[in-house]
């Protein structure tokens, strides 16, 4: 059978899906750090879940035109529901069932932030169709959100602590001493592992505290209890007899 060029162009139209990530390192501590820092919240919150993907600076690859070119770079952080929680070298959708990321947050810079809120922006709006897209930048502080409504991007509107609610996540995305965090729908704040480790030392701290300071007092009582016994005895009234 001679193959039509439908065929052909059929036969290759799908790469190898063990694909490694093909991204740049993040372009400064401070970007790194912050990749890290969602990432780390994340998987703490989410700890007893097994059914999503969260990771950052990771190439996703979407079509064999994207591979060839290599005109695109992966987010800086990206959360993809509904799916195995596994580490992966890249997130290649056709492997992932047709998945593309739920949620994903980019990091500005002045190298990229022309990227992030231009080029990336209509690929995650109209090829990803990912439902709520952020962009924090770490030295201005700026912070936006967007809902996908209709097709297109509609700029979130933040609540009085200027927090931007993410549906997808159920959780708020807000700034806190110069850094995009995580808060629970009750405003708390979403702590790293490192932070939660910190405050349960010190709840064990205080509890061992409460616990000497109740000892202490057990024994000024007892200690009060023996005097007023002496002074009975001194008075020739026996306190036992009481």
């Amino acid at each position: 059978m001679v193959a039509t060029p439908d065929s052909k162009s059929l036969a290759v139209s799908v790469p190898p899906g063990d694909l490694y990530s093909d991204e740049p390192t993040m372009e400064t501590d401070q970007h790194l750090r912050q990749m890290l820092l969602l990432i780390s919240c994340l998987d703490w919150i989410w700890q007893d879940r097994n059914d999503f993907f969260a990771s950052g600076n990771l190439t996703i690859y979407f079509s064999p035109k994207q591979i060839k070119s290599q005109d695109f770079r992966g987010p800086d952080f990206f959360v993809v529901l509904d799916t195995e929680r596994r580490t992966r070298k890249s997130w290649v959708v056709w492997e992932e069932d047709g998945k593309y990321p739920n949620v994903i947050v980019e990091v500005l810079s002045d190298s990229t932030a022309k990227a992030d809120r231009g080029t990336k922006k209509e690929i995650y709006q109209n090829t990803f169709r990912t439902p709520e897209y952020f962009w924090f930048d770490p030295d201005t502080l700026e912070f936006k959100g967007f809902l996908l409504v209709g097709g297109r991007y509609e700029p979130m509107v933040p609540n009085a602590a200027g927090q931007c609610w993410c549906q997808q996540l159920e959780l708020f995305l807000g700034v806190e001493n110069n850094s995009l965090r995580f808060f629970t729908p009750e405003g708390t704040l979403v702590p790293t592992p490192a932070e939660a480790a910190t405050q349960a030392q010190q709840e064990v701290q205080q509890a061992q505290q409460e616990v000497q300071q109740a000892q202490q007092e057990v024994q000024q009582a007892q200690q009060e209890a023996q005097r007023l016994a002496e002074k009975l005895r001194e008075l020739g009234v026996d306190p036992d007899a009481l």
